[in-house]
């Protein structure tokens, strides 16, 4: 029996990702999903596909018939409504898969470090911006000796982006940087999101910067390559834009690093392209659609693991 899932958040990302487990999974059921705008159009979706639905917010959850066979709840709102989402969903023993940028959990990226979390009441998915860029950078530290420092600069339509994810741009920037360190392994970390208005709309772009020691650009071109491909796994429109670049800083000329200092190395640059699956929004909203990809994966591995551990 698939466990059921409710999803707290009804925008872009929350309606996403409602789609995705509907058309893709096998592992996790779609059972409730929750707002607080009565006429959000993820909640009159959801209606149609006959999920239960509530405009009450957590409240609307607990008091909902299907609540207590709920056994995950991803929270597709804000790092300020998460605190009080993850105190109550925890003292009732359901599972939480964090979107937003709280970081209350641990932060988990699929292709590094999805294993490591799974016995954790909350796991936080970091962001749409560190869920493309981190992979490349742990990339980076695995071919090399030492990785000092690592940059990303997330790009994404305007369009994609709704009220939850502008009103944690804060939360984006100190909570990627955090897991670019913790995560991506490296020593200082720096994160910048930007909101394209273009029109047409711009497909996801991100652009990863490092600066590395030891190792060799051949090792590095190939960790990036398969590292791609394990990503393209569960996000298909996940790709390079053109050929890894690479630069010799030396001695003679080093880049001053915030708390490191003068250091010198190899400057590795990745240019990122995210398409998304147009599950919701069209395919340029690759943010969306590597985020909701992430987290169902994380969510259908615990299920697989975790609830079969405890039915042996």
């Amino acid at each position: 029996m698939k466990p059921k899932a409710a999803i707290i958040g009804s925008g872009n990302i929350g309606t996403d990702l409602m789609i995705k487990i509907m058309r893709t999974s096998d592992v996790i059921e779609m059972a409730a999903m929750v707002g607080i705008d009565p006429s959000s159009d993820g909640l009159a979706r959801a209606e149609r596909l006959g999920v239960a639905t509530t405009h009450e917010g957590i409240d609307g959850l607990t008091q909902l018939d299907c609540y207590d066979d709920i056994r995950v709840v991803f929270d597709a709102t804000s790092a300020k409504a998460h605190e009080r989402h993850d105190k109550v969903l925890r003292a009732d023993g359901k599972q939480v898969i964090d979107l937003t940028p709280a970081a209350i959990g641990p932060y988990v990226v699929p292709p590094v470090n999805m294993d490591a979390h799974l016995d954790q009441a909350n796991m936080n998915m970091v962001t749409c911006g560190g869920q493309a860029t981190i992979p490349m950078v742990y990339a980076v530290k695995r071919a090399t000796d030492r990785l000092l420092y690592g940059e990303i600069v997330a790009s994404i339509s305007s369009k994609s982006a709704g009220p939850g994810t502008r009103a944690n741009i804060d939360e984006f920037t100190e909570t990627t940087r955090a897991a670019i360190e913790s995560v991506g392994g490296a020593e200082r970390g720096k994160a910048i999101i930007v909101l394209n208005p273009a029109e047409p709309p711009m497909i996801m772009r991100d652009t990863v910067f490092t600066l590395s020691q030891g190792g060799d650009q051949d090792a590095i071109r190939q960790s990036v390559a398969e590292m791609v491909e394990t990503v393209q796994g569960y996000v298909p429109g996940y790709r390079l834009k053109q050929d890894v670049q690479f630069e010799v800083i030396g001695d003679n000329n080093p880049v001053n690093l915030p708390d490191i200092g003068p250091a010198s190395g190899l400057k590795t640059t990745v240019f990122l392209e995210v398409e998304g699956a147009a599950h919701y929004l069209p395919a340029y909203a690759g943010n969306l659609d590597i985020m909701t990809s992430a987290a169902l994966k994380t969510a259908e591995r615990w299920a697989e693991t975790t609830l079969q551990t405890r039915a042996a």
